[in-house]
C-alpha cells in the first residue's frame, strides 16, 4: 500500500511539473490565445491611435481658424471693379434698306454697344487708391468700384502694360487697407489664399485655398507681358479674380491675382493660376502714384540664356548668366566697356541664372544709378560698373512670312537680304541672309529659328550674302556646331545649332 501510495504521489508530482513547464514554454513561444491579463495592452494600443487623430485634427482646426481670420481681416480690403467701353459698329438693319427713305435713315448710322468688363481691386491706402490689373479696366470709358454695396466712380492714376498693373482711384476716406507682404520670402508649397470676384458680382468675396506651386515663372505667354516673374498657385482663380487679392496666412498681399491656363472652351480653373509678386507690385504702384508712369533702368544689351552647345563654343563655366548678343550704340553698356559674347554673371553683387532675370532686376534701379556688374569674357572674370540710362519706349516688331531658296543641312532656308526684301519686311539692316522657310521637326525649329530672321554672323564670320553662308555650311560635318548671329526686329542673339546627320 505504501509502494502504491508513492507512486501515486510520483506521478501526481510529475504531471503537474509537466502541466507548469508546458505552460512556461508555451507561454514564451506565444502558443497560447490572449486572454483576459491581455486585453489591458491591446485597449492601450487602439487607445493611442485616436490620441493622434485628435492631435491631426487639431491642427486641421488651427489651419481652419487661419483662414478664418484671414479671410475676415482682408476681404473688406477686397473691392470689385466693372469698366464700360462702348463698341461702335455698322447697324445690322442697313443691309435691308436700300434708297427709300428708311434707308437713308439707317445708311452710315453706326450702333453703339456697351461692353462690361469684371474684375476685382485690392484698397492700397485709406484715401482710395487701389491696385488692380491693368487688363481690367483696358480701354474703359466708365470704371466703377462696388465697396459695402455702394458705387463709386474711379478714375485711373495710371497704368503700366508692360506689368500688366494699373492704379485707380475712389473719392473716399478711412477706408480699410490691407498690409503688404514681402513676396520674396514666399516658399513653395507654403498655404495661400485667394479672393476676388469670379464671374459675376453675385460672387463677389469668394474665398480659395492653395499652395504656392513655383516662383518666377516666365514665358508662359500671358498678353503682351513683358516683365514675368510669377507666383504659381493652385488656389482656384477664375475670370474676373483678376486684380484681386493672393494673401498668406498671416493676412499680408503677397500677390495680385492676374490670369489662368484655362480649359479651353469652357474657361474654368484648372489648378494652374499666376499672379504678380507684390515685390514688383510695390515698385510699379509707388512710380504710378507718384508721377503716373513707370521709369525703367536701362543697361543697354541684347541678352539671352545660354544652352549647353553656347557653353561650349564661348567656354563658359555652366550655363547660369546672361549672354550679351549686341550692345546698343551710345548706350549705358557701351560707354562702361560691355561687348557681345560678354557674360554677366553678377549685377549689384546679385547672382544672375538666365536673362529673365537680369531684365527684371535691371528695370528695378532708377535710371542715373551705379552697378558694379560681374562678367566673364574670353574664359575670365571681370568686374565693370555701368551708370543705368532711362528705358526707351519699345517698337512693335512686324512679324514676317515669306518662302524660297533652297533647304539646308540644318533645316532652313535663305535668300539674300536685298533692299526689296528689308523694305517688304520692314527690316532696318543693310546686309546679311533672311530666313525664308524653316522646316518643321528638324533642329533649327527646335532651337527657335523664325521665318524673317536675319543671319549676320556664322561661327563668328560676318555673312554677307547666300554664297558665304553656304560656303561656311558646306565644311561643317555631323555632329558639328554651328554658331549663328541672328537679328529679330529690334533684337539680336546666338543660336546654336548641332548639325544632324545626312
Amino acid at each position: 500500500m505504501i509502494a502504491n501510495r508513492k507512486i501515486w504521489v510520483l506521478t501526481a508530482v510529475t504531471l503537474l511539473t509537466g502541466v507548469i513547464l508546458g505552460l512556461g514554454i508555451a507561454s514564451n513561444f506565444n502558443w497560447t490565445n490572449s486572454g483576459i491579463a491581455r486585453e489591458t495592452p491591446l485597449i492601450l494600443e487602439k487607445t493611442s491611435k485616436p490620441v493622434e487623430a485628435v492631435k491631426s485634427q487639431a491642427d486641421i482646426q488651427s489651419t481652419g481658424k487661419a483662414f478664418v481670420e484671414v479671410t475676415q481681416k482682408v476681404m473688406p480690403t477686397v473691392v470689385s471693379v466693372t469698366s464700360t467701353k462702348v463698341i461702335r459698329g455698322r447697324s445690322p438693319f442697313s443691309e435691308f434698306f436700300h434708297e427709300d427713305w428708311f434707308g437713308r435713315q439707317f445708311r452710315g448710322r453706326q450702333r453703339e454697344q456697351r461692353q462690361e468688363g469684371l474684375g476685382s481691386g485690392v484698397i492700397i491706402s485709406p484715401d482710395g487708391y487701389i491696385l488692380t490689373n491693368n487688363h481690367v479696366i483696358k480701354e474703359a470709358e466708365e470704371i466703377a468700384v462696388l465697396l459695402d454695396r455702394k458705387e463709386y466712380k474711379a478714375k485711373v492714376i495710371g497704368i503700366d502694360p508692360k506689368t500688366d498693373l494699373a492704379v485707380i482711384k475712389i473719392d473716399e476716406k478711412n477706408l480699410p487697407v490691407v498690409q503688404l507682404g514681402n513676396s520674396d520670402e514666399l516658399e513653395v508649397g507654403e498655404w495661400v489664399l485667394a479672393i476676388g470676384n469670379p464671374f459675376s458680382l453675385q460672387l463677389q468675396h469668394s474665398v480659395t485655398a492653395g499652395i504656392v506651386s513655383g516662383k518666377g515663372r516666365n514665358q508662359v505667354g500671358i498678353g503682351d507681358i513683358d516683365y514675368e516673374d510669377f507666383i504659381q498657385t493652385d488656389a482656384a482663380i477664375n475670370p474676373g479674380n483678376s486684380g484681386g487679392a493672393l494673401v498668406n496666412l498671416r493676412g499680408e498681399l503677397v500677390g495680385i491675382n492676374t490670369a489662368i491656363v484655362a480649359n479651353g472652351w469652357s474657361g474654368g480653373n484648372l489648378g494652374i493660376g499666376f499672379a504678380i509678386p507684390i515685390n514688383l507690385a510695390k515698385q510699379i504702384m509707388e512710380q504710378l502714384i507718384a508721377s503716373g508712369k513707370v521709369v525703367r533702368g536701362w543697361l543697354g544689351v541684347y541678352i539671352q540664356t545660354a544652352n549647353a552647345n553656347m557653353v561650349k563654343e564661348f567656354d563658359l563655366p555652366s550655363t547660369e548668366g546672361a549672354l550679351v548678343s549686341d550692345v546698343t550704340e551710345n548706350s549705358p553698356a557701351e560707354k562702361a566697356g560691355l561687348q557681345d559674347r560678354d557674360f554677366i554673371i553678377a549685377f549689384d553683387g546679385k547672382k544672375i541664372s538666365e536673362s529673365n532675370q537680369l531684365m527684371h532686376l535691371i528695370a528695378t534701379y532708377k535710371p542715373g544709378t551705379r552697378v558694379p556688374v560681374k562678367l566673364i569674357r574670353d574664359g575670365r572674370e571681370r568686374m565693370l560698373t555701368v551708370t543705368l540710362g532711362e528705358r526707351p519706349d519699345d517698337n512693335e516688331v512686324p512679324r514676317l512670312t515669306t518662302t524660297g531658296g533652297d533647304m539646308n543641312r540644318l533645316g532652313f532656308e535663305v535668300n539674300n537680304l536685298t533692299a526689296e526684301l528689308a523694305q517688304e519686311f520692314g527690316i532696318d539692316v543693310e546686309s546679311g541672309v533672311i530666313v525664308t522657310d524653316v522646316e518643321e521637326g528638324r533642329v533649327a525649329e527646335k532651337e527657335g529659328l523664325q521665318v524673317g530672321d536675319v543671319i549676320r554672323e556664322v561661327n563668328r564670320e560676318t555673312i554677307d550674302n547666300v554664297q558665304a553662308f553656304n560656303r561656311i555650311i558646306a565644311r561643317l560635318r555631323a555632329g558639328d556646331t554651328v554658331l549663328l548671329r541672328v537679328i529679330r526686329g529690334e533684337n539680336k542673339f546666338f543660336v546654336a545649332l548641332k548639325v544632324e546627320n545626312d
